[in-house]
């Protein structure tokens, strides 16, 4: 199991790869978007990767409105999708994350899992043929049940699931449910607490999850990949404390509960 941060794209990609190798985290969750993180190096990026060891995991803007029923508009986000997946592939990721998209014609909003489907299939290709995994996030509804996701992978061949622990907690099914029904398809998690009613990003045991049951459920299905604290707050040296107590309690919660398989 390792454990990453995601950067903010406020600030420079570098610097972060820098300050989250300096804490000893063990990858980055790279997102890519503004408005300092739009554009990163490879090559530069990858010096430091090399330099503090790290891993990384790809993720994307979560507003491109990928599934929007207009061709010039799905055409123009795919190819910016697929030059994030050229920087992923290059800097040594083997997972790429997508959240689901939301836009469309108040008129067709009965149509949104089918439009989203419609263009996933395309992406989850393109990101095969870059070396990587496309991992679909699940967020509010409808892209929040099990029944939306079994669906979602019975006809996007390749797609796999990035679990947000965090928000399973905001209604539909938990992670518990999703590790239940589709642990199989878990290939990246997210953790970070809240209160139940939006996304807070809060440190882990601030919050209302049952962190003890959300780790009993990932070890239950051999789960022991990556793992990004999702944890937000504007004074950095504060967001590392936060960090640091969330990473212990992860770790701490890991190797007292025994894997169930």
């Amino acid at each position: 199991m390792k454990i990453g941060l995601m950067n903010n794209p406020v600030a420079s990609p570098y610097d972060e790869i820098v300050a989250l190798g300096e804490a000893n985290f063990d990858f980055i969750d790279l997102t890519i978007e503004g408005p300092n993180a739009l554009s990163p190096h490879p090559d530069r990026l990858l010096a430091l990767l090399d330099e503090y060891r790290l891993s990384v995991v790809g993720h994307t803007d979560p507003c491109l409105p990928y599934a929007y029923p207009i061709p010039s508009l799905t055409q123009a986000c795919f190819r910016e999708l697929e030059r994030c997946a050229k920087i992923f592939s290059a800097i040594g990721a083997t997972i790429m994350n997508i959240h689901p998209c939301y836009y469309c014609p108040p008129a067709m909003k009965k149509d949104l899992i089918a439009l989203n489907i419609r263009v996933l299939k395309p992406l989850a290709e393109m990101a095969a043929s870059h070396g990587l995994t496309l991992v679909l996030e699940n967020f509010k509804a409808p892209f929040n049940t099990v029944a939306t996701y079994a669906q979602i992978l019975q006809e996007v061949p390749g797609l796999q699931i990035h679990l947000d622990i965090g928000h399973g907690n905001m209604g539909g099914d938990d992670g518990v449910t999703f590790c239940e029904r589709l642990g199989g398809h878990i290939r990246h998690v997210h953790f970070s607490d809240n209160r139940g009613t939006r996304d807070d990003h809060l440190p882990l045991g601030v919050g209302s999850v049952d962190w003890k049951t959300a780790v009993s459920a990932l070890k239950s299905i051999g789960y022991d990949g990556t793992i990004t604290l999702e944890v937000f707050c504007d004074d950095k040296e504060t967001l590392f404390d936060y960090l640091r107590i969330s990473r212990d309690r992860v770790l701490d919660l890991w190797s007292e509960i025994p894997a169930l398989i």
